[in-house]
């Protein structure tokens, strides 16, 4: 059973003078997906507790042979934003493969504490019916029956999956069942897609079981060019994600009107601080929207794109 008392609910954000008629929107902190060392992510967490975001999201939800933080480290973590005053879940990993990544799972949904988002149907399985759960941006969630019947398992929150788009939102808005938040994530390196192997390993000509541990070189994945030097694909593990970061800061507007509740930041290596303060400016109207968004693609590793949010290209960008 989940101790709300010790695991507050998240802080509601003021809202500017753009828009005084909208709802309330909160800010995430989606997990980390890059292979970071234990050393860094412990001190990245120790800013992020200082930062103006109300949920945190932790875990390691691409590869498990990841382990820079095993489960009862992340827990410790977990407790200390908690105090806080953070709304912590743990997240899951996307792709269960083998019966020890299974075992590990079947603790985290039983850490008797904190909200877990299910990044997979194993999860869901595992918490259906006996704990509130977050449904991570992983799970096909593209149409009102699939919102409505996890709805009824025990689903709090659901993340839209990255490749769908405003319209597609706002018809599964107009569904949502009564109780259910809708976060979307509108900052960072786009997941796309998981396999079975590693491509960076393979990158290296080195086979997934004798890595090497290879992704520690690329503390926000393993960027892929085309043959013209287009920047296309950034390599993460078994997981690609796109070479561009995606970012929905102009549609905060249209987000309020659609009634969204959360904005999810994706951390990378560097500047994570300075964009979720960017963020939480815009939401708050403390500064022009054109000047913060300049600000975010100063930050952004290969430039920005937004084309699903407006049924486009994925990584085509409407200035």
């Amino acid at each position: 059973m989940h101790d709300e008392s010790t695991n507050p609910g998240p802080r509601p954000l003021a809202r500017g003078p753009a828009d005084p008629a909208a709802g309330e929107i909160r800010l995430s902190l989606g997990p980390v997906q890059y292979f970071w060392s234990r050393d860094t992510l412990l001190a990245f967490y120790a800013e992020v507790a200082e930062l103006p975001v109300d949920i945190v999201y932790l875990g390691e939800t691409v590869c498990s042979k990841r382990r820079s933080l095993g489960l009862d480290d992340w827990l410790q973590l977990a407790g200390e934003l908690a105090a806080a005053g953070k709304q912590v879940v743990l997240s899951s990993l996307a792709l269960v493969e083998a019966e020890s990544e299974l075992k590990t799972l079947r603790r985290l949904c039983d850490n008797g504490r904190f909200l877990v988002e299910a990044n997979d149907m194993a999860a869901v399985h595992l918490l259906a019916g006996k704990l509130p759960f977050v449904a991570g941006p992983f799970v096909n969630i593209y149409n009102q029956h699939t919102l409505t019947t996890l709805a009824a398992l025990g689903l709090r929150r659901w993340v839209m999956p990255v490749e769908l788009s405003r319209d597609t939102l706002a018809d599964l808005q107009t569904h949502r069942p009564q109780g259910v938040e809708t976060e979307i994530y509108a900052y960072g390196r786009l997941p796309l897609a998981l396999s079975a192997r590693c491509f960076t390993a393979r990158a290296h000509r080195l086979p997934k079981d004798d890595c090497q541990f290879r992704c520690l070189d690329y503390p926000d994945g393993m960027l892929l060019s085309t043959q013209d030097e287009q920047r296309f694909l950034a390599l993460n593990g078994i997981q690609t994600q796109s070479a561009l970061t995606y970012t929905l800061l102009d549609e905060i507007r249209d987000m309020h009107l659609l009634g969204v509740d959360v904005l999810r930041i994706s951390p990378q290596s560097t500047h994570t601080m300075a964009i979720v303060r960017a963020f939480d400016d815009a939401l708050n109207g403390r500064r022009e929207q054109e000047e913060i968004a300049q600000e975010l693609i100063s930050y952004m590793p290969s430039g920005p794109c937004d084309g699903y949010w407006a049924g486009r290209p994925g990584l085509s960008w409407q200035e």
